[in-house]
């Protein structure tokens, strides 16, 4: 398979419907290539090679399934596979064995996917790069001095390596979108609800968190979310059904849109010079392909949706970390996680039932204010962050620079965070490259349910000016 980077994940799949190839040359290309690259960038942290292997030689139980042979990596956070370790990036949990199969992941293997190992994640997803004291630092494929990206920047460093074309992904504050901007791939957050939690959990982080992936093309992020969207049994809500199959949607023309453009943070974040150019630049291209580009109108309250987003992500900590502490029988320890960690958790200690509640209504409301927002424009164009892909160290949960992390988080969230609280579906799409070679992803916005919008635009992106080919020189 010396021709195996050529491929998305639809065009191999392709190769071994047709005979081609089989699945078995497939994985083994991909376990090669993990084999010789990755020590270099530290993406893939429990490998699944023989399991893996069995799978290929067993061939997909269903010959139709849209990506029957492919290589896949699942983010060790949350995602269930029984037997298999589930780290979610912590010490805490660095021996936890599930015993159950989270739906999502069982949908994978349906659509025909063909799990080898798992990918880094930074502790319990809480930071925008993929550093951990459990697993060390993901490095990006682009520049090893920097972040590739979190909390799924495993699977973005993976992906941009050339060790496969997709992989499983989470954004609970622009955990997709971030590493598909560091990394120069493309990274579609769903709408809340779009995708399963179950049955470990209904949602995540208060409707903030949802799941899908990262990907070279935009037709693989279609198709995986046609093969694995829609509620599980038992799920508190779900978001609206598409008139047609997403796939269906990525050579449509999107016919001309409006598309509001901002250039400020919603936290109030610096933006770096990069980060501002390539907003420009996206903005012209949108132009030259017959859509409209006006200021963005709205106004958010940046303070109380920072609270309220704290109020949530540290109750649900604690809660997780809590109950980790009881299963293995004791108490819970300081110690026992990263100081960014520990920070985050005693922030959910000391706020009560009713901050909770009031936090709930606070982001409620700010969902109702970007739907109002939507009255005047199509889509919602910025930066996907505030600042290049840092330096190794300085977003990690264990910098003993506090002050240093925070404003670096501030300006990797400054663009995406909101998007999380309000629900909406977004995407970072990879047009521009600084003067260092760091890529410099643009972020688009669409309303609540209307994934189909971002992917007809994002097909003519990809047509206007292709990405795939733009690649980082292979790690040694």
């Amino acid at each position: 398979m010396e021709d195996y980077e050529r491929y998305d994940g639809l065009g191999l799949a392709e190769l071994v419907a047709r005979g081609e190839c089989s699945a078995a040359e497939l994985i083994e290309a991909a376990i090669a290539r993990t084999e010789q690259r990755d020590p270099a960038i530290g993406a893939v942290v429990i490998p699944m090679f023989e399991a893996a292997r069995a799978a290929a030689q067993a061939g997909p139980a269903n010959a139709a399934a849209p990506f029957g042979g492919v290589p896949f990596l699942l983010k060790d956070l949350h995602l269930a596979l029984p037997g298999v370790r589930l780290c979610n990036g912590s010490q805490l949990f660095a021996d936890h064995i599930p015993e159950v199969e989270s739906e999502l992941v069982a949908r994978y293997r349906r659509a025909g996917l063909i799990i080898f190992g798992k990918s880094h994640s930074p502790e319990l997803g809480l930071t925008t790069t993929t550093e951990s004291r459990l697993f060390g630092q993901t490095r990006n494929p682009w520049n090893p001095a920097h972040t590739a990206g979190g909390s799924s920047g495993g699977a973005a460093a993976a992906v941009a390596a050339g060790l496969l074309p997709l992989a499983n992904a989470s954004d609970g504050g622009g955990s997709i979108r971030i590493p598909a901007s560091c990394c120069g791939l493309f990274g579609l957050k769903p709408t809340r609800g779009r995708t399963p939690h179950g049955p470990l959990s209904g949602e995540g982080w208060s409707g903030m968190s949802t799941v899908h992936a990262i990907t070279r093309s935009v037709r693989d992020s279609a198709a995986l979310l046609d093969a694995t969207a829609g509620p599980d049994a038992g799920a508190p809500y779900a978001a609206q059904p598409p008139q047609r199959p997403w796939l269906e949607e990525v050579p449509r023309a999107p016919g001309r849109l409006v598309i509001a453009m901002r250039e400020e943070t919603w936290n109030g974040a610096p933006v770096h010079p990069d980060c501002s150019e390539a907003l420009r630049d996206a903005a012209a291209l949108c132009e030259e392909l017959g859509h409209e580009i006006v200021p963005a109108q709205g106004h958010f309250d940046a303070e109380a949706l920072r609270s309220a987003s704290l109020t949530i992500i540290g109750t649900q900590t604690r809660a997780l970390l809590e109950a980790r502490a009881a299963a293995l029988g004791r108490a819970l320890q300081q110690d026992d996680v990263e100081p960014g960690t520990w920070a985050v958790a005693e922030i959910g200690a000391a706020r009560s039932a009713t901050d909770y509640a009031r936090a709930l209504n606070t982001i409620h409301a700010a969902g109702r204010e970007m739907a109002a927002s939507f009255s005047a424009c199509d889509l919602l164009l910025t930066p996907t962050m505030a600042a290049p892909p840092a330096r190794l160290g300085v977003l990690s949960l264990s910098n003993p620079d506090g002050n240093a992390q925070n404003a670096a988080l501030q300006q990797a969230i400054g663009f995406t965070q909101l998007i999380n609280i309000t629900g909406n579906p977004a995407m970072s799409v990879p047009l521009w490259w600084n003067g260092a070679g760091l890529p410099i992803g643009v972020q688009f916005t669409a309303p609540l349910d209307d994934e189909a919008q971002l992917f007809r635009l994002a097909g003519q992106l990809e047509a206007a000016r292709p990405w795939a080919e733009r690649r980082p020189a292979p790690a040694a």
